[in-house]
């Protein structure tokens, strides 16, 4: 087929539901990836290629602005009976994310030479370790502006998420006791307990009134302690996963938590050590940027309706692509997020083929303000 190949309704959620039916949990995602280099060929994409990790990626028009437009091809395992009940969907990845994928591959299929490059890339291991992205990020990609994929409804747009630091905190007691003698020692499960109560409080303090989207918070989520059932703990590890709101960064936190650290440690008169096992700063889009008010207008017009926009609480692949590049990035898509992940996914038909009409008319209106903001 040839670039005048149009796609309508009906053959887009015959794609979708294809893509549905080919079963891909995280870094299985060959059989989608060999789909969808197929279909962007018959689409008129060019160098459509599958790198070393197994991302899809291909090209379609030329010229300025230069977009990426990212979805990702892996669900969390679980297999879904994929059929329609009236205007749903059903199948595993409905909405987590394969309709936001599908839809953009239609939006991007719709751009005309000179009229903006569309990068478009089906990424591997988003509900895993994140490979896709972080290999995307290493190739130097020439970007004006991204868009991600995942289920906003589509008359929301994510234009922030929270950053993320995780660290593991060390506590030594320096011996054990007998526990019919737990007079003899520290208890190193204790003191931990005392420790992270104290450094979550030192990190939430103050935050009365605020938004939860703009929020710092630290949460508790392993602990491993203890060697036997008699025997007081010598050591134990805390994992705690804190979640830093846009108008902070990981310097400041981090500057918090050895504070906090420092002065338990000289009260208490115990060993601590921290160590920090993720770094991922906060990235907010900005809001005059021409890919929001791209959105906006592309969102009105199909839906009648100003879009919401909205901070996440979670961390997503927008951080790490907005603040390598340092350009405006969002998250968008068809679907329900609290769809995702559920045992019996699903996906709206008509919020779907909607959604492709919306991308396709903020590529259009990203071109026109592009152009403006740089003549």
């Amino acid at each position: 087929m040839d670039s005048t190949f149009t796609v309508t309704p009906r053959f887009a959620v015959k794609m979708l539901e294809k893509v549905l039916r080919l079963y891909t949990p995280s870094l299985s995602e060959k059989p989608v990836a060999e789909f969808l280099a197929d279909k962007c060929d018959d689409l008129g994409f060019e160098d459509i290629h599958i790198d070393e990790v197994g991302n899809i990626i291909a090209k379609k028009g030329s010229g300025s602005p230069r977009i990426l437009l990212c979805g990702h091809m892996d669900t969390v395992p679980g297999k879904i009976k994929v059929r329609k009940e009236g205007d749903n969907l059903f199948g595993r990845g409905a909405s987590d994310a394969k309709a936001p994928l599908m839809a953009m591959l239609f939006a991007a299929a719709s751009v005309q030479n000179n009229n903006g490059t569309v990068i478009f890339c089906g990424a591997v291991d988003e509900e895993g370790n994140a490979t896709g992205i972080k290999n995307l990020v290493q190739q130097e990609l020439d970007l004006d502006y991204a868009v991600f994929g995942e289920p906003s409804g589509i008359r929301q747009v994510t234009i922030a998420y929270k950053g993320r630091l995780a660290i593991n905190l060390k506590i030594n007691v320096g011996d054990s006791a007998h526990a019919s003698a737990p007079w003899l020692a520290k208890n190193a499960i204790e003191e931990s307990a005392v420790f992270t109560q104290e450094v979550k409080r030192a990190l939430e303090a103050g935050q009365d009134g605020k938004k939860k989207s703009m929020m710092l918070t630290a949460t508790i989520t392993e602990i491993k302690g203890g060697t036997s059932h008699n025997v007081t703990p010598k050591e134990c590890e805390t994992i705690l996963d804190i979640r830093i709101p846009v108008d902070m960064n990981c310097k400041m936190v981090e500057e918090k938590i050895a504070k906090s650290v420092q002065e338990v440690s000289r009260k208490r008169e115990v060993e601590a050590f921290y160590s920090i096992l993720d770094e991922t700063e906060p990235f907010e889009a900005p809001h005059n940027s021409p890919l929001v008010r791209a959105f906006t207008l592309g969102v009105m017009e199909v839906e009648h309706a100003r879009p919401t926009l909205i901070r996440k609480t979670g961390t997503g692949d927008m951080n790490v692509i907005g603040n390598r590049l340092k350009i405006p990035v969002v998250t968008y898509g068809p679907g329900d997020p609290h769809q995702a992940h559920t045992i019996d996914e699903k996906v709206s038909i008509d919020e779907y083929l909607r959604g492709i009409e919306v991308l396709k008319k903020t590529l259009h209106h990203l071109k026109r303000l592009h152009d403006r903001k740089n003549q």
